[in-house]
């Protein structure tokens, strides 16, 4: 199997105190003190990508490390993790997988916490639609031919279109329009080429889009499961300064900073996981 590398340009379970993290940090130091510009090799769900290429940009500038990104949906990447691909940190974009490879032991322990929750969005460059303020509305009663999801079976954010239609009756109605995509980053692409009118995608990726010719609505999160986005640290990162530090740095105030303005919420200092900052 080969892996692809691309470089930078309601809470549950797992979030951990920044004194977690130090705890794992100074015993990385104890082992071994990292050299000057390591490598800290992440794998990232597609909706966080952008994000973290600015996150990536602004630890490199703090630490000097580089940070290496390889993206894909979050099913694609767990199974890339199972088959031994080197990562030593992974950005899901659900609180289920990196909970599965906790239980199968691939991962530190205590390393899981949550970095982010997400907000679906609807979109579409479509001008038909340009008066268009409810997009459950135009969802129910739009008249289009096709919408774009990411598929459901690998990517959270598919999981939460799939939701949010059944939520509006759409469940089996709007089978014969799906147009699926591997993730997020496929469906927005279905959008964008024209073979869809309108997607559901990660409300970070419609905030990314150009202002002109592109328009995005918000779903009520009433319509779906909270995407409470968990990161963990793997096996790999035994010992790697770099990579703990980096754990770190996503639960401090620059990173924080930076989520919440890609339109993503972020957990509340010294809440647990029972609360969140909006973004």
């Amino acid at each position: 199997m080969v892996f692809q590398f691309m470089g930078t340009r309601r809470f549950r379970t797992g979030w951990v105190p920044r004194t977690g993290f130090l705890a794992l940090f100074c015993g990385a130091l104890i082992q071994g003190s990292p050299c000057a510009g390591a490598e800290v090799v992440v794998a990232v769900a597609t909706n966080f990508r952008s994000c973290l290429e600015v996150l990536s940009e602004a630890f490199h500038a703090e630490t000097g490390h580089s940070v290496t990104i390889s993206s894909g949906s979050t099913g694609q990447l767990h199974a890339q993790i199972l088959n031994g691909a080197p990562f030593t940190v992974f950005l899901a974009a659900d609180s289920a997988t990196p909970l599965d490879l906790e239980n199968r032991g691939a991962i530190l322990p205590g390393s899981r916490f949550t970095y982010a929750v997400g907000r679906l969005a609807l979109v579409s460059r479509d001008q038909a639609f340009a008066a268009a303020t409810d997009p459950c509305s135009l969802l129910t009663h739009g008249e289009y031919a096709r919408l774009a999801i990411a598929n459901p079976e690998l990517a959270p954010y598919g999981r939460a279109a799939v939701e949010a239609l059944s939520g509006l009756g759409l469940g089996e109605a709007s089978g014969d329009r799906l147009v699926t995509g591997q993730n997020v980053g496929q469906a927005l692409q279905f959008v964008a080429s024209g073979n869809a009118e309108l997607g559901l995608v990660a409300w970070s990726q419609a905030l990314d889009l150009p202002h002109d010719g592109w328009m995005r609505w918000l779903i009520p999160d009433s319509l779906h499961a909270a995407i409470v986005q968990q990161a963990v640290l793997l096996s790999a990162a035994e010992g790697d300064a770099a990579a703990l530090g980096f754990a770190e740095f996503l639960t401090g105030p620059t990173a924080r900073k930076i989520i919440r303005e890609y339109g993503y919420a972020v957990p509340s200092p010294g809440s647990g996981n029972t609360a969140h900052d909006s973004p």
